[in-house]
């Protein structure tokens, strides 16, 4: 059996092949340009900047921006999403080690000026390197991490790195002598190495060992050339060099996921000794903010794995889903199958234990499709009684990045839209055509028993 190709390249031509890539021909300015261009096609196809000014390199983005291109990554279809994402959490695989890696058939200098970086917004004070997956290992316990942070070049070989306090990254660059932690930076890697990076995994659980349940094979990794890490041999650009948590700079205004900025202060710097790439790069980029890509990369793995968070107490969830109108971290849908009495609050409890950002909870039966939001909207007005199943809680433990935060809290709200039997004396069945007259509609209309037409961010796409 032949190997897998494990390049970024390889799944933009089947992007390509399918009509999903849209290509810019026109130079572009790297400065708010391309971000303008990315807004404006969000939702939408993969977008490639052949020309950006100051560059030769290619730009890439929206690769991950929709649900039916993450699903083609992972091998399956949209409704199998969640299943592949929980099934690679749980799977721990192996790496297969090279002499010879296509990342290293260049060395670009060290400086990141060489780099046609976005700068996408307005406010903020510089560029972001925004599709980078930062690798490092843990100084106590030699184990690996991978994961993603804004990086923001501040001159030459140096970099300003947004990372929480409670990032793993941060934990484990503290834990290391005076602070200074080796690095790599990936970009453009395979988009089954970039789901990994945004797995919710426990400190030490190393994320690219958990690639070969996405990929079908063992990541192929080569040794950095300046740096003690293994980096994947088929992405476009490495960066290598040293976090520095006590060196700090002060960031100032950043976009968020709620789409709005927010004022972190103080973050961290690094100093990179080295920056590898293949012959003819192609640099990738996530628009940040309230934007589709970005969206899902937070919310499909922290749906996973809330799911199982639940699935511990409630054996019947469903599907859970993490919504768009909450960037993807802030609102949570969940189904249930067969509910019994008081469920519904103990899903809510369930989901706010394990995630401490998370504000709002609705639980749903399992007639309701949970990223389909007009389902969910109509479930909370049909079967919610708000005088008996709206749920608040004051005070509650969240994340900074939360737009209302105060104190470290806020009030969390819950909707127990499950049914309740004893709510309509006419039930709750919807009005719709016999199942066998639909079923041979949509097989004259879409040439599939079960194909329904769908709202895709990919034009032509059925399910």
């Amino acid at each position: 059996m032949a190997p897998i190709d494990q390049s970024l390249r390889s799944f933009l031509k089947r992007c390509d092949d399918r009509g999903l890539l849209k290509r810019v021909f026109d130079t572009v300015s790297p400065e708010f340009e391309i971000a303008a261009y990315l807004a404006e096609l969000d939702p939408g196809p993969v977008v490639t900047f052949d020309s950006v000014a100051g560059s030769t390199m290619p730009v890439v983005a929206n690769v991950l921006g929709s649900l039916e291109r993450i699903a083609d990554a992972l091998g399956t279809d949209v409704s199998g999403i969640q299943s592949a994402i929980t099934e690679a959490v749980g799977s721990t695989g192996r790496l297969e080690l090279v002499d010879v890696a296509p990342v290293q058939q260049k060395i670009l200098g060290t400086d990141l000026s060489a780099l046609p970086i976005p700068t996408f917004f307005e406010r903020e004070g510089g560029p972001y390197i925004t599709a980078g997956v930062i690798i490092a290992r843990d100084p106590v316990t030699g184990l690996g991490n991978a994961s993603f942070a804004r990086v923001r070049p501040l001159g030459g070989n140096r970099a300003m790195i947004g990372i929480a306090p409670n990032h793993h990254l941060n934990k484990m660059a503290e834990r290391a002598p005076d602070g200074r932690l080796e690095i790599a930076v990936v970009i453009g890697a395979h988009p089954s190495v970039q789901l990994a990076a945004c797995l919710y995994l426990g400190l030490g659980d190393d994320e690219l060992l958990h690639v070969e349940s996405m990929l079908g094979e063992p990541l192929r990794v080569v040794q950095a050339r300046t740096v003690d890490l293994l980096v994947p041999a088929d992405a476009e650009i490495v960066l290598e060099g040293v976090l520095d948590v006590r060196n700090t700079f002060d960031e100032g205004d950043v976009s968020e996921y709620h789409g709005m900025y927010e004022r972190y202060g103080a973050a961290a710097t690094a100093e990179f000794s080295a920056i590898t790439s293949r012959a003819d790069p192609i640099y990738q980029a996530v628009l940040p903010g309230l934007h589709r890509e970005h969206l899902y990369l937070g919310a499909i793995p922290i749906a996973a794995g809330l799911r199982a968070a639940v699935e511990r107490s409630i054996p019947n969830v469903g599907e859970v889903s993490i919504t768009e109108s909450g960037g993807g971290r802030l609102v949570a849908v969940v189904q249930l199958h067969d509910p019994r009495p008081g469920q519904g609050k103990q899903a809510m409890m369930a989901c706010w234990g394990s995630l401490s950002m998370l504000k709002q909870v609705t639980v749903v039966n399992d007639d309701i499709d949970v990223w389909d939001p007009i389902a969910v909207e109509w479930a909370r007005i049909a079967r919610c009684r708000i005088e008996r199943d709206l749920v608040t809680i004051q005070d509650a433990r969240t994340d900074r990045s939360e737009p209302l935060e105060s104190g470290g809290t806020v009030t969390k709200i819950g909707f127990d839209a499950l049914v309740n039997e004893s709510d309509r004396v006419e039930g709750f069945e919807r009005a719709t055509p016999p199942a066998a007259v639909t079923t041979a509609v949509r097989e004259k209309l879409f040439g599939l028993p079960n194909a329904r037409q769908t709202r895709s961010a990919d034009e032509g796409v059925t399910e």
